[in-house]
This record gives C-alpha cells, structure tokens and sequence, in this order.
C-alpha cells in the first residue's frame, strides 16, 4: 500500500492522518522527488509522527524542511520491513541515511566434492558448486595467503582442472613438494582423500585433531623404520604448531565477527574481524556515509542491516554498541540463517580482549582518514590559489591515453573529490577508429563521449578538468567542451618537465600563454601528480588487460600452420595459453601434429627469435 500527496499540496497534520499504525517502510522526498530518507516502523503513524512532534537535531530539522512528499510501504512484520529497508538503502542510496558503499561478496576457499582429486581453488559469488566452502576471508589477499598455508601443510592439488586432465607428467609444484601429483597417478585415491580430509579439519578449526593424527602416523613410521616418512609428519607437525601460535584465537573454537565503530568530525569508520573456525582470518575497515550526528548504535544497526542482510552472518556478533533494534536484527539474521545468531554487546575474558583491540583498530583507522582529509583540504585550496580560482575546487576529472605502438588504445578518466578518489566513478574508453597513435584523436574521442553523458545528465561535471599533456593536448580538447556546451570547468593541461622529472611539471590554462610552473615542494602540486600518477596507472592497466585479451585471441591464429585443431591440442594438452607461452621448443614438439619447425615458431611467437 502506498500513500502519496502531491509535492505542492504536502501538509504533515493531514498526511498523519491517513497513515497506518501497521508495520511498513517510509521513504521521505524532496520537492524534485529525489530521495531524502528511508526507514522502517513497527508503527508507521507513530514512527514518522515523530519527525513532526518533537525537538530535533540540526540534521533532523534540516531534513524535515525538505520534505515534499512522503511515500509509504505496509508489510506484514518489522522483519519484512528491515529487509525491504535494507533493498531500498542499498539500490536507492538516500541522502541522509548510513550507507555501507563497500557491498562486495566475500571470498571463499572452496573445496570440490564431486571429483577423485578433489580441488583447493577460491571462490566469490553464489555457492551452487557441490562441495565445503569456507570462510569468507575479508579480502583476497587473505584467502590466497591461505591457500599457500595450505598448500605448504596439505599438498591438495590447486591447479585448475583443464590444466589437470591434461598432464602428463608432474609440474614444478610436485617437484617442489606442494602436491602429490594425483594427475599422473604418483599417489593413490585413498592417499589422497587422507590429505584432504587433514586440509577440511585444519579450516574448520580442528587442527589439534589433525596434529594428533599426524603424530600417531609419524610413531607408526618410525616402528616400520620409514624415517624419512617420519621426518615429513614431524616437520607437519611442527609447522601447523605454529600456525595454531599465531592464528587462534585464545578460548574460540566457533564463528564469530567483531565489529567496532568510532566516529568522530562527521566521520564514521566500521572495523570488523573475522573469526571462523577459532582461527583469526584478519580484518576488513569501512567508512560508510554517515548523516551528521549519527550516533554510534544507529551506523552499527544500519551498518550489520546491509552487510548480512542477503549474505551470511555468524552464530555470534560481538559489537562496540548494541544496535537499538539487536533483537529484531537477531530475529531477521536468524531466519535467514536457518540458525540461531546472537549479537552481544558486553562481553567478558579473552572477548573483551579482542574487542578492545578492534575499538583501537577503529580509532586509528579514524585518525588517519581524518588526517587524509585535512591533508587534502590543504592541497585543495592551495590548487585553488595556485590558479587563481574563485572557490575551492570539489571534484576533479583527470583524463590519459595509453598504447602500444598504436595498438589497442585506452583512455582512463580518474575522478578526485575533497576526500581523494572517487574510484566508483572512473571510466575507461577504448578508442577506435583513429589512425593509430593519434594521441590528440584518442583524446578528443574520450572527452567527446565522457562529457556527451554528463551533458544528458548522466553524472556531475568537474570544476576542474586535468588532460595529461602539454598545450598540444589542451588544443584537442578546448573544442570538444565547446562542441557540447560545458560551461563553468577550467582545463588544466598538464606537462611533464625536463627529462620527464617529477617536480618540474608546467601546467597550461586554457586561454592562457605562460604555463604555471609551481615549486616542487607546493602542497598543489602534489595533488596535481597524485590525479595525473592514477589516472596514468587506469590508462596503463585498462590497456594492458585490452592487449592481454588481444594476444590471447590472436597469438597462435596468426601462426602460419596452426589450424583450429591444432590450436585446441596444444591448449588442451598444455592447460591453456599461459601454459603453451611457457613451453619450450622440446615440449611443444612432442604434442601431435607440432614438428619441430612449427614448435620453434610457435616459441618465437612468444619470445622473439633472440
């Protein structure tokens, strides 16, 4: 159901009237429709009365004056409403809500189930494969520092399985002693299984089982008089020992996340620690955005809302203050769970211990956001007098080109506001249709489609608008901003000095004949590099994953001799391209229907005839 009054007749006493005291979601609109606020209620007229019956905060106040129009959403229960709260939140993105803009999945180890060598690999996404997935690690670097773990303790095969199939002898992994190879049969099924069930208890956190069966085996070793055997479980031993030093946690055996908040100057910052299995998994640090005067409990309910709403959430949730709706939160992660979850905001021993520590992660993480911001505040308004500008700028664009010989040109377009960069609003271009080289046509191709967009509404434009260049690039792009109407963004070009130095650079105005030549140690100046270094890194990386994506298509298709038979023998049988890459003249040789001429051009295809 859904009640609406028309923007200009908006009257809060009458509109109060029609309302509901079922539960629902309210979303509050601005004279223009745009988005202000969305909320849930147990009682809808008693919820959103409240803006209208009492003294507020400054935020309040200023929100409430907007409101043109207020839509309503009844739902059967408070649980519907915090999950249809939570959808809107997150598609929607008010103004004066918290939002979480970090709303990646997690990744995960997966371990295959329905193979006879099973598969170490990771995983993201929805879990429809049969098999264990554990975790989630808070970011890949800590699930692949896992795997090596893993692959050091357990040498369960990691390889993919079209590189497995394939083999026929063992890789560099077998011969540095981080996989049996099962794929040419150097080790049996039974074996085999043994080393992954050891690798399933060590990530459900039952590594003092393994060890114990890793000491009964080595004993059993050693009576048969196999001590080389028994060397292997003792240095097993010895290395998940220390493992169990450094990653448990004292007094867990169980799931569990830690989240801590601290806010201060309008700024929030969230740290969560992952616990799984007993086993500490890291940490991940958020800053969502935050309405001013959002109190601790009100981000840390909005923030567990759209984080394990849709996802998974542990059996226990240690938090730095108890969220006003904990009990409702516990209701809705429960269900969707299939189990009981717990939230607890006083805790004891070894808990508090880790609490403490993720309080103090929050804060330091706060201090250096906060130092960040003060920085780039600085800069700001030195590259506001640096150029003469009336006001301070609040977000710049920064545009490069990168090729190879002309070849497979990309156009980056980075984007930087008073709180450094905007990374959700970079865009690449890959550019065609020009005379390769063209550094001057790429350019104006990029500007043209960019600022074609913001010029429909598709986005904001910048006040400030760097080109990575010197006067030659300001030229190109001067007409394509007066082609499409831009007004109002000042066009910096900006030139690298002498021998291509870092501090010599000369930044050009349009309309302006002497470049501006700033000291090397100008606060301006430093900004001025940090866009133009990213945006040059985008460029750099946009087109190399365009020409990796090129050769992988094209290499063996411009061989002279290599057919679309041939072609899928040599990728089969080595386990993809980077494999084939890696092959030398004797082992390309050996695949049916390669002579020995056609395996030396196939490597000098790769490597070049030096």
């Amino acid at each position: 159901m859904k009640s609406e009054i028309p923007a200009a007749e908006f009257d809060p006493k009458a509109f109060l009237k029609t309302l509901t005291g079922r539960p629902g979601v309210y979303r509050m609109l601005d004279g223009e429709g745009r988005l202000l606020y969305v909320g849930k209620a147990r009682n809808l007229r008693r919820r959103v009365s409240s803006y209208f019956s009492r003294s507020l905060n400054t935020r309040l106040q200023n929100m409430v004056s907007r409101i043109r129009n207020i839509e309503v959403t009844v739902t059967h229960t408070e649980a519907e409403a915090l999950i249809l709260e939570n959808t809107l939140i997150k598609s929607l993105k008010p103004r004066y809500n918290v939002l979480l803009r970090d709303d990646k999945s997690y990744p995960y180890i997966y371990l295959a189930s329905d193979q006879a060598f099973p598969r170490l690999s990771w995983h993201r996404g929805a879990k429809s494969g049969k098999g264990r997935y554990f975790g989630p690690y808070p970011n890949i670097g800590s699930m692949r520092d896992n795997l090596r773990l893993l692959q050091k303790l357990f040498p369960v095969r990691q390889c993919e399985d079209s590189f497995f199939r394939n083999r026929s002898r063992p890789c560099l992994q077998h011969q540095i002693k981080r996989c049996t190879a099962p794929c040419v049969g150097l080790i049996s099924e039974e074996d085999y299984a043994r080393d992954v069930r050891d690798a399933m208890l060590f990530l459900e956190g039952r590594a003092g089982q393994v060890v114990d069966d890793l000491v009964r085996r080595m004993e059993e070793a050693s009576a048969r008089l196999e001590f080389e055997q028994a060397a292997r479980y003792r240095d097993q031993i010895a290395a998940l020992r220390r493992i169990q030093e450094r990653q448990y946690v004292s007094g867990e055996r169980g799931d569990l996340d830690i989240i801590a908040c601290a806010v201060r100057g309008g700024v929030a910052c969230v740290q969560l620690f992952f616990i799984r299995a007993g086993r500490n998994l890291g940490n991940k640090v958020f800053f969502p955005r935050t309405p001013e005067g959002a109190e601790e409990g009100a981000i840390l309910s909005a923030f567990m809302a759209q984080h394990y709403i849709g996802g998974t959430a542990p059996p226990g949730i240690i938090v730095s203050a108890m969220p006003g709706d904990a009990p409702l939160l516990e209701e809705v992660l429960g269900e969707q769970a299939g189990r009981r979850v717990r939230i607890f905001g006083r805790v004891r021993g070894e808990r508090a211990r880790w609490l403490r520590m993720a309080r103090q992660n929050a804060r330091l993480a706060l201090d250096s956001r906060l130092a960040g911001r003060a920085g780039m505040r600085a800069r700001l308004e030195a590259l506001r007098e640096a150029l003469g500008l009336d006001e301070t700028p609040a977000r710049m664009e920064c545009f490069d080109i990168s090729h190879t010989g002309g070849e497979q040109t990309v156009a980056s377009c980075v984007v930087f506001d008073d709180q450094g960069a905007v990374k959700p609003d970079y865009r690449r271009f890959n550019i065609e249709d020009i005379r390769p080289g063209d550094d001057y046509a790429a350019m104006a191709q990029a500007l043209d489609r960019r600022y074609r967009r913001l010029q429909a509404g598709e986005g904001r434009l910048p006040d400030i608008l760097f080109i990575d260049g010197g006067r030659g690039q300001l030229s190109a792009a001067a007409p394509v901003l007066e082609e499409l109407g831009v007004q109002g963004v000042v066009l910096v070009g900006v030139a690298k000095g002498a021998d291509r130095r870092p501090g010599l650079e000369r930044l050009f105005l349009s309309g302006r004949r002497a470049p501006i030549i700033l000291p090397a140690n100008s606060p301006a100046l430093h900004l001025v590099q940090q866009i133009r270094d990213e945006a040059h890194r985008f460029a750099i990386s946009g087109h190399r994953q365009r020409r990796g994506r090129g050769r992988t298509a094209s290499v063996l298709e411009e061989i002279a001799g290599i057919g679309p038979k041939r072609r899928q023998r040599l990728l089969k049988q080595f386990g993809g391209l980077r494999e084939v890459a890696r092959a030398g003249v004797d082992d390309l040789s050996r695949v049916e229907g390669i002579s020995r001429r056609l395996a030396q051009e196939i490597y000098e295809a790769f490597h070049g005839d030096g």
